[in-house]
């Protein structure tokens, strides 16, 4: 079992993100140990009851109902894996089913909030630089973790980066004023930092490419730092800069675009629509919707033709 779960990773790393291969050697290694405990060493015994068996005691040991899913689209990849490995005949996930996730949007930082702990000048070395030069690219161009810990300087292209997204789909994403001119400081700085021969656009102290903890903790700091009132995660930067673009530019398919969003089902999710925009949206648009004015506020004639109408009678 071990062995084909390994085979699988090195397959799945191929055409996958460093992220999504880690997550998915976790999530298998949580199997193994399952199996094992079963005395089930061969993949083709893996089926229906026991794969419901294996989520049922992953359920039982609290995990919540997202890293269940999670353990869900593991199993169904690989067991796609296995099927055309001709180790099984069909996939077994397919009639199994993980508790109803709660739906929850993440709260945007306030516009204005968000707009002072921005413009609070750094310290003035290599690494406040550097710090400034994420968080302004993070708000400008609504990147996930993953993609701007990624990047290298040949992405950078004069007011656009080139981001690879979920499942190696490219895109290139705008970069706004502000983000441009944090850049230009910190790569004037850069070499402080960094080896000549290093190719990742941000770096740590010693010169390495800096890591998602590392860039999740810094944020945390310069949050404490700044004075601004709430925790502060990369994600919350990607769902402030959809939101108040949204907010707007009131154009869901173009924040779909610059996301990286394969479905707008998905943007949805993380942008808040406002419901009087929506309303007005319908009353202008929707054929059904838009009424003559006249029956709002009705004349006496008109009222006195109504109630003379055939439609009118009881």
């Amino acid at each position: 079992m071990a062995k084909c779960v390994e085979a699988f990773l090195v397959a799945l790393a191929s055409h996958a993100s460093p992220a999504t291969v880690a997550a998915y050697r976790h999530d298998l290694a949580a199997l193994c140990a399952f199996t094992e405990r079963r005395e089930v060493t061969e993949p083709a015994a893996l089926d229906t009851v026991l794969l419901r068996a294996f989520l049922g005691s992953e359920r039982s040991r609290g995990l919540a109902p997202r890293s269940l899913a999670r353990r869900r689209a593991a199993l169904s990849r690989f067991a796609d894996y296995l099927v055309k490995q001709g180790e099984l005949v069909d996939n077994p996930v397919g009639l199994l089913r993980t508790p109803k996730q709660p739906s929850h949007l993440p709260r945007p930082v306030d516009v204005d909030a968000l707009a002072r702990f921005l413009d609070t000048p750094h310290d003035g070395t290599p690494l406040g630089a550097r710090d400034q030069a994420i968080l302004e690219l993070f708000y400008s161009s609504g990147l996930r973790l993953a993609e701007l810990a990624a990047l290298d300087l040949k992405d950078l292209q004069d007011s656009r980066v080139r981001v690879i997204g979920k499942g190696g789909k490219p895109r290139q994403v705008p970069v706004g004023r502000r983000a441009h001119q944090a850049l230009t400081e910190w790569l004037g700085c850069r070499s402080v930092l960094a080896p000549l021969n290093e190719q990742a656009l941000f770096v740590g102290q010693r010169g390495a490419r800096l890591g998602h903890r590392a860039i999740q903790k810094r944020l945390a700091q310069l949050s404490i730092a700044r004075g601004l009132p709430e925790h502060l995660h990369p994600h919350r930067l990607r769902h402030s800069f959809a939101s108040h673009l949204l907010e707007s530019s009131q154009d869901l398919r173009a924040v779909q675009e610059l996301l990286g969003h394969a479905n707008l089902s998905t943007t949805q999710v993380y942008t808040r629509l406002d419901w009087q925009h929506l309303a007005t949206s319908y009353d202008a648009a929707h054929p059904r919707a838009k009424r003559d004015h006249r029956s709002k506020n009705p004349s006496p004639e008109n009222r006195n033709s109504e109630n003379n109408s055939p439609r009118s009678k009881p």
